[in-house]
């Protein structure tokens, strides 16, 4: 290829919505409109119908990763008005042929998607034989939560074929430029356009990217590892993480002591008995700089926490306290604008017995915490993120931060409804209520 293309991924399920931003990207310098695989199974090949009606000077591509029926599927697909058809590489053999040989009689380029194959390697060396016209280089978006490098199999992939290659998942503005570098000649880009406020703005900063090559920084649609998984807890919410995770609860009874403060961090777990506030003291000189004491004091009072132990903490630039129990001196506590979180607010303390330990597993309102676990706390409550999820979490609270940020410009945009942005009533369930017989 002479120039390099720049292909935005409409993985929307409504059609309306897949138009605004299609009509968006193209303004904004995008070179192939791509009808997802959602939109697809949500609204058929009519989308693809559609996108050629709109665009009929562009190169449409269907994304149908087809993995069985290759004729049918490349001949359906090319009739709706695709110059270019995917198929999983995962495919049987004579599946990968036969969507070539429909493509060359309908006037279909097919591309090979390498999601699921299992030596990818291996496949792109002998790909050619097969006919197809290039290699989709997908970073699936499961593993980019887990925060997997989609440039990785890319660079090993464009030093073992001709092949054009293309790339998806998880590039933006910081990443389009990195991956021509890595061997890109199709630059695939699903959520940093889709999900943008502006996605011609955000289309001209990827094409820049892509024509300078010098990456454009960008705050979203990229995702995160061990190393600064903080930063993207502090941009997202606690709804956000709820949503992200299958609508995980928060800590049921825990409430703000200082309205609109919020914590971020790792857990220095304590245990003690209601009013023994010994070792939540004794956590404070344990704890580091950005953790969060988290204590479990059987939900009852007296105080095992107060003001003189908030301002030894905030002293130590500890994050914050939730507490599982009783708190006193709320108002000297708002005062100091250190954030803590609790289920009872009473006068009276108890006295430093000493008993309990620190950083031990401790379980609050049915969940268990870890020492090192994370927690992000905000108006809405608190939200435990284990160890061994919070990257994948974490990255699942920011895509859909990503996704409501596009649903709200799209509401002001048009002065519409959420109901009516999102097709509600159309993806309402059908039929009668549970099986209760």
């Amino acid at each position: 290829m002479s120039e390099i293309k720049l292909q935005v991924a409409l993985d929307f399920v409504d059609m309306h919505r897949a138009e605004a931003v299609a009509k968006a990207a193209v303004a904004g310098g995008a070179d192939y409109i791509e009808a997802g695989t959602p939109l697809i199974k949500s609204e058929g090949l009519d989308a693809v119908r559609r996108l050629r009606e709109l665009f009929p000077g562009k190169t449409i591509v269907a994304d149908m990763k087809t993995m069985d029926a290759g004729k049918i599927e490349t001949e359906s697909a090319a009739k709706a008005g695709a110059n270019v058809i995917t198929v999983l590489g995962a495919a049987d053999e004579s599946t990968i042929r036969e969507c070539v040989e429909a493509g060359r009689h309908y006037g279909c380029d097919v591309a090979v998607d390498l999601l699921g194959v299992v030596d990818p390697i291996a496949f792109a060396i002998s790909a050619a034989k097969l006919g197809i016209a290039w290699l989709d280089v997908h970073c699936p978006i499961d593993a980019q939560m887990q925060g997997a490098d989609p440039l990785a199999l890319l660079k090993a992939i464009r030093g073992e074929t001709d092949l054009t290659l293309a790339v998806a998942g998880g590039i933006n503005s910081e990443t389009a430029a990195p991956a021509v570098e890595a061997g890109a000649e199709v630059v695939i880009v699903g959520g940093a356009i889709t999900k943008a406020v502006d996605p011609q703005r955000a289309t001209e900063e990827i094409r820049k990217a892509i024509d300078t090559r010098q990456a454009i920084a960008s705050k979203l649609f990229k995702r995160t590892g061990e190393s600064d998984i903080r930063a993207m807890l502090e941009m997202v919410r606690t709804s956000n993480i709820s949503d992200g995770s299958h609508r995980r609860k928060c800590l049921s009874g825990l409430r703000q002591i200082v309205p609109g403060a919020r914590a971020v961090g790792q857990a220095v777990t304590v245990w003690t008995m209601p009013g023994d506030w010994a070792k939540p003291v004794e956590a404070i000189d344990l704890a580091s700089e950005g953790e969060i004491i988290v204590i479990d004091a059987c939900g009852k009072p007296p105080a095992v926490w107060g003001e003189l132990a908030s301002e030894s903490a905030k002293n130590k630039n500890i994050a914050g306290v939730i507490v599982n129990g009783a708190v006193r001196d709320s108002g000297e506590i708002a005062a100091l604008g250190f954030a803590v979180f609790s289920t009872h607010v009473v006068s009276n303390a108890g006295d430093p017995k000493g008993l309990g330990e620190i950083n031990v597993p401790i379980e609050i309102a049915g969940q268990r915490i870890c020492p090192g676990d994370w927690i992000v706390a905000d108006e809405d409550g608190v939200m435990v993120l284990p160890k061994s999820l919070a990257v994948e979490m974490a990255n699942r609270a920011a895509d859909v931060l990503e996704a409501e940020n596009r649903i709200r410009a799209e509401i002001r945009d048009g002065k519409t409804t959420l109901a009516k942005v999102v097709n509600l009533l159309r993806w309402e369930k059908k039929g009668g209520g549970p099986n209760v017989g």
